[in-house]
C-alpha cells in the first residue's frame, strides 16, 4: 500500500465496560430488582482520535489500565466501541492475547489452517505458507499435538509464525513477545524490522520502553483512557515516566498518610527529606551531562547517635544502581546526630545517559546497620540524546576507515 494513506482511522472512540459489584450468583439474584446500585461504569477509552498511516510503526504506551489493549482490540475489531467509529484498510493480522484464535482440542497443524482461514487465506494459499510457518515457529516435532498441551512459549511461537506469514498490511502486537525465549524474541524483532523495510504498518503495545524508542517512529501515550501525547517516541517515553512518577508519589503519600507511625522507626532516627538539583540550575530542571549534581539529605535522631553514616544510591528506571557513595567512604566523620542535620553530596561532572533516575537515601549506624532507608526519595531527568543510547553519556565519533587494503 502506498505511503501517507491512513490504514486506520479512529474517530471519537469511547468504550464503556460495566463493572458488577456482586460477588456471587446468589447476590445477583437477591439484588436483581435494584441492580443499578451494584453496577459501575468504567470508561476504558474516552474520545480517542487517531490516524495511522501506511508504513508507520506506532507504539502504544501507558500505565496498567490506561486502555492500550482495549484500543488495540478495537482497532482489530475484536470489540466494538460504545461510541465513535474505527475504519481499517488492508489485511489485518493480530497477536492480542496468548492463544487467542486457537482451539484447544485441535492440533497445531489444524490451528494453523484455522487461523489462516480466519485471516482470509484459502487452504491452497495456506498450503504454500505452511512449511515456512512451521519452520519459523520451531515446533515441528509438536505440530500434530493438540495445542492444549503446548507451553505458553509454544503458543506464542505458532501464533506469531501464522500472523507474519499471511502477508498482512497491518500487524497488531500486544506484549505477547515477552513470553518467548530470548532467541525467539530476536527472531520476531528481526521479522518486524523486515516488515518495516517492506512498508507494512505495525501497532505495538509493550512495556519495554527501549523497544518503543528503537522500533517505533511514533508513539501514543494513554492514561485513564485518554490520549496524553502523540508524537516522537522519546518524548512519549519522557512523558510516560512523568505519569509513572506522579502515580508513584501519590501512592507513597497515600500509604504514608494511612501508616504515618510506620514511616520511620522513631528510636532508630529517620531521614527527614531529600532534594536534588544540578549546580546552577533550579530544582526540577533536567540534569545535563557535565553538570555537578547536588543531593541534600536531612537526618535526625530522637535520642542521639554517634558515628552515624549518610549514604545515597542512584538507580535507573529498571532499578539498576548506576552510582552510590557514603560519608564513610570519603572519610567524613559526622559526629553526633540528634537535631536535624543536612549532608550534601556533590557528584562532579555527571555523565548519565538519557532517562529518569531515582535517588535512594540511607541512614546507617557506625556498624553499617541500616537504620532508615527511603527508596526513590527523589528523582531527576537527563534530556534525550539522539546520537547514542544507554545509561552512560559519551559522545560518539564514527569514521569510515575504508577498505582493509587502504
Amino acid at each position: 500500500m502506498s505511503g501517507n494513506v491512513p490504514v486506520v482511522e479512529i474517530n471519537d472512540v469511547s468504550k464503556r465496560f460495566i463493572i458488577r459489584k456482586e460477588k456471587s450468583l446468589k447476590e445477583r439474584l437477591v439484588n436483581a430488582g435494584r441492580s443499578k446500585q451494584f453496577k459501575e461504569d468504567f470508561w476504558a477509552l474516552k474520545n480517542v482520535n487517531l490516524e495511522i498511516d501506511s508504513g508507520q510503526t506506532i507504539g502504544l504506551i501507558g500505565p496498567n489500565g490506561s486502555g492500550k489493549s482495549t484500543l488495540l482490540k478495537t482497532i482489530g475489531g475484536i470489540i466494538q466501541p460504545t461510541s465513535g467509529t474505527v475504519r481499517r484498510r488492508g489485511r489485518l493480522a493480530a497477536l492480542l492475547e496468548l492463544g487467542a484464535g486457537f482451539h484447544q482440542d485441535l492440533t497445531g497443524r489444524e490451528n494453523v489452517y484455522l487461523n489462516a482461514s480466519i485471516l482470509g487465506l484459502s487452504r491452497k494459499q495456506t498450503d504454500l505458507y505452511f512449511d515456512d510457518i512451521v519452520e519459523f515457529s520451531g515446533i515441528r516435532d509438536f505440530i500434530d499435538t493438540q495445542v492444549k498441551f503446548y507451553s505458553s512459549g509454544m503458543y506464542v511461537r505458532l501464533a506469531f509464525a501464522v500472523a507474519v506469514h499471511v502477508d498482512p498490511d497491518l500487524l497488531l502486537v500486544d506484549e505477547v513477545l515477552a513470553v518467548g525465549d530470548e532467541a525467539f524474541q530476536r527472531k520476531c524483532l528481526d521479522k518486524i524490522r523486515s516488515f518495516q523495510r517492506e512498508g507494512r504498518t505495525i501497532v505495538l503495545v509493550t512495556h519495554s520502553l527501549g523497544q518503543i524508542t528503537e522500533f517505533c517512529d511514533r508513539a501514543v501515550l494513554l492514561n485513564r483512557g485518554e490520549v496524553l501525547f502523540d508524537g516522537e517516541p522519546h518524548e512519549a517515553v519522557r512523558d510516560f515516566r512523568e505519569v509513572l512518577e506522579e502515580r508513584r508519589i501519590g501512592e507513597v503519600e497515600a500509604h504514608n498518610a494511612a501508616h504515618e507511625e510506620q514511616v520511620a522507626p522513631v528510636n532508630n532516627g529517620r531521614i527527614v527529606s531529600t532534594t536534588v538539583h544540578a549546580h546552577g540550575r533550579a530544582q526540577g530542571e533536567p540534569v545535563h551531562p557535565g553538570d555537578d549534581l547536588v543531593v541534600r539529605v536531612t537526618f535526625e535522631h530522637p535520642t542521639g547517635i554517634e558515628g552515624w553514616i549518610a549514604a545515597i544510591q542512584i538507580d535507573n528506571v529498571q532499578g539498576v544502581p548506576v552510582w552510590g557513595s557514603a560519608s564513610l567512604r570519603t572519610g567524613l566523620e559526622l559526629g553526633r546526630l540528634r537535631e536535624p542535620r543536612t549532608v550534601e553530596f556533590v557528584v562532579r561532572d555527571v555523565q548519565f545517559g538519557s532517562g529518569k533516575y531515582f535517588i535512594n537515601s540511607t541512614l546507617m549506624s557506625s556498624e553499617k546497620v541500616h537504620l532508615h532507608d527511603v527508596p526513590q526519595a527523589v528523582s531527576f531527568d537527563v534530556p534525550y540524546y539522539d546520537l547514542a543510547v544507554g545509561i552512560v553519556h559519551a559522545v560518539p565519533e564514527i569514521r569510515d576507515l575504508g577498505t582493509s587494503g587502504a
